[in-house]
């Protein structure tokens, strides 16, 4: 590949253009690259509870529990209106094998995500796929929400059907245009959003991390260890072609703000040393989810990524093997 060649990375564009910002129409329009029938694959819960075994999770248990303050995101079809009433605050209803599917895609936000060589932006592709995550969630009958770590830090709780999709695809917009933190001391590593995840998953809870590797911090494998307890965790690493593949032989351009560097990459060993430097955090992510026997797939910034997905999420596409 010659100089010339080589694309230019930016990182302040101001419009969406599908390759450096991503706009709602695009992650709307990705809907319909679905296919039209898909099942799920059966999925056991990770979390033990006494003199219970591992079963499949379907429909909602109706053991009544306890009545606790409404929560933006909880089922209106639970309130308990006596208490309500009594109270004069909107309170809802738990329930003692409460396995109703949800899934809460969590989103790395980190400065880093804003980098690509290849169609498009790591940050862009992210997007993409938790899109692509939640139109598959709303599909096989999951109640979807999102959550973001690293220079923003939200939490939509999940929701059901076409609203609950669409209050995450506004929320993943937001994400991705909203400036990085100029201060990177201040943005927040993984194991904190994993950690504020605790609360909203329960024994019938999907959690699908996306990021790129570059925000494990040392408390991550112990966050995730907690987590699995209550929930079943995949992990989608986004790497951009330069942190996966040895670049051919050269001298390149590369901008970085409003900066312009030239990288001697004429030799071997610094075209291996540049590709590992620049792919630490997605080797570090990758072999951490293989120790804990994670389901972890990484992608590039070129393709749809609906079967890599759906594979994470334990959803059938036609033409897949069972």
């Amino acid at each position: 590949m010659s100089t010339a060649s080589m694309p230019t990375v930016q990182t302040n564009a101001r419009q969406a253009d599908g390759v450096t910002r991503v706009d709602a129409a695009e992650l709307i329009a990705l809907r319909q690259q679905l296919p039209r029938r898909l099942s799920t694959a059966a999925m056991t819960v990770s979390a033990r509870r006494t003199g219970a075994h591992a079963g499949a999770i379907r429909g909602r248990g109706m053991d009544y529990r306890e009545s606790r303050a409404y929560q933006p995101g909880d089922d209106v079809r639970r309130l308990d209106w006596r208490l309500t009433a009594r109270s004069g605050r909107l309170h809802t209803k738990v329930f003692q094998e409460d396995r109703e599917r949800s899934l809460i895609i969590l989103m790395d936000t980190h400065t880093g995500m804003h980098f690509g060589t290849r169609r498009r932006f790591k940050s862009v592709q992210a997007a993409r796929a938790g899109a692509i995550a939640t139109w598959l969630g709303v599909a096989t009958g999951m109640r979807v929400g999102v959550a973001a770590f690293g220079t923003q830090r939200a939490l939509i709780r999940p929701r059901d059907g076409v609203h609950g999709a669409l209050a995450a695809i506004h929320a993943l917009c937001q994400w991705q245009h909203a400036p990085g933190d100029p201060d990177a001391g201040r943005a927040d590593t993984m194991s904190s959003g994993l950690r504020r995840l605790a609360g909203p998953v329960h024994g019938g809870s999907e959690v699908l991390v996306i990021s790129d590797g570059g925000s494990v911090d040392p408390s991550t494998r112990a966050e995730l260890v907690h987590l699995r307890r209550h929930a079943r965790i995949g992990v989608l690493v986004v790497a951009d072609a330069l942190e996966s593949h040895l670049p051919p032989a050269g001298h390149y351009p590369l901008a970085w703000g409003n900066e312009l560097h030239r990288v001697d990459l004429s030799t071997q060993a610094a075209r291996r040393h540049f590709r590992d430097t620049l792919g630490c955090g997605r080797t570090t992510l990758m072999q951490l989810s293989s120790s804990l026997a994670l389901p972890c797939v990484g992608i590039g910034t070129v393709e749809t990524p609906i079967r890599t997905v759906a594979g994470l999420l334990g959803i059938r596409m036609p033409g897949s093997r069972t």
